[in-house]
This record gives structure tokens, C-alpha cells and sequence, in this order.
């Protein structure tokens, strides 16, 4: 995972150089995913000291995509930040499955199944749920995520 919109050079790819001996060593397959950390951010954006990508035009996070599609990652992880008020929006979301070809994850804000139906809706082809699963001690909540997802 590289954390494409940090200023930290560390987070982008310097942590991946100090664990790639470690991962051929242990012979693990690698899935290369672009981490985008979108507003708020919450703990996510602070710790990954993010240049965060506004929830207003998509245009940066349809760039950094496409240029992890380019870099030949597999993946795409749009984070608006555990704990966060809102998931990242539809617009982003829709804009930047629209623009590459490798799948959409979505994370941060997703607390109800209505959440969970909209942001698949949108294009997220894997959807994160954290906060939920700490907090509801049953698994009722998250078994709605879950159908809502695959009515998606």
C-alpha cells in the first residue's frame, strides 16, 4: 500500500522498500494499492501527513488513480478516514471508477447499509467497514452492510 497524496515520502514508498526483502523472503504474493486519503481524513490523513483530496471536484484523486493504474497497481483505496461524518461522496467515487480499469475500495464514514448501497452504487467495487464492527457488539449491522452491498 502506497499513500500516493502524502508529503512524506516514507508513506509513499519508503516503508515498501524496507518490507519488499520481507515479503519475497516469506514468498507472499504482493498487491500493489494506492492508498488516497480523502476529506475530512480524520486519523488516516494526520498520521499519513495527506495532502488531502477535496470532496468538492474529483479531478486530483481521477489523476492520482490513473497514475496508479499506470504505476500497475491493483487496486485503489479511496479513504475519507476512520470515524469520519461522511463517506467519501458519490462524485468521486463515480468519477474515478470511471477512469481506470482495476477495481475501487472505499472506506471511512460507513456506518448505515444505506451508506454501504450508495458508495457501491457509485462504483466501489470493495467497500470498508471499521468503526461499525468496533462498535456494534452484534452482528446484525453489519450483516445490512453486507446485503446492501451485494444489492449494490
Amino acid at each position: 500500500m502506497s499513500l500516493l497524496n502524502s508529503r512524506d515520502p516514507r508513506l509513499i514508498v519508503g516503508e515498501q522498500r524496507l518490507a519488499a526483502p520481507i515479503v519475497r523472503a516469506w514468498g507472499l504474493e504482493a498487491i500493489p494499492m494506492a492508498y488516497l486519503v480523502v476529506e475530512p481524513g480524520m486519523r488516516a490523513g494526520e498520521v499519513g501527513d495527506a495532502d488531502l483530496i477535496s470532496r468538492k471536484n474529483p479531478t486530483v484523486a481521477v489523476q492520482y488513480a490513473l497514475a496508479a493504474q499506470m504505476l500497475g497497481m491493483k487496486l485503489v483505496y479511496l479513504e475519507a478516514g476512520s470515524g469520519a461524518p461522511e463517506p467519501v461522496p458519490d462524485r468521486v467515487i463515480r468519477a474515478v471508477r470511471d477512469a481506470i480499469d482495476i477495481p475501487v475500495v472505499v472506506g471511512g464514514g460507513i456506518r448505515t447499509p444505506e451508506a454501504a448501497h450508495l458508495v457501491t452504487r457509485a462504483g466501489a467495487d470493495i467497500v470498508v467497514t471499521g468503526t461499525i464492527v468496533e462498535v456494534a457488539r452484534e452482528g446484525q449491522a453489519l450483516r445490512r452492510i453486507i446485503e446492501a452491498v451485494k444489492a449494490g
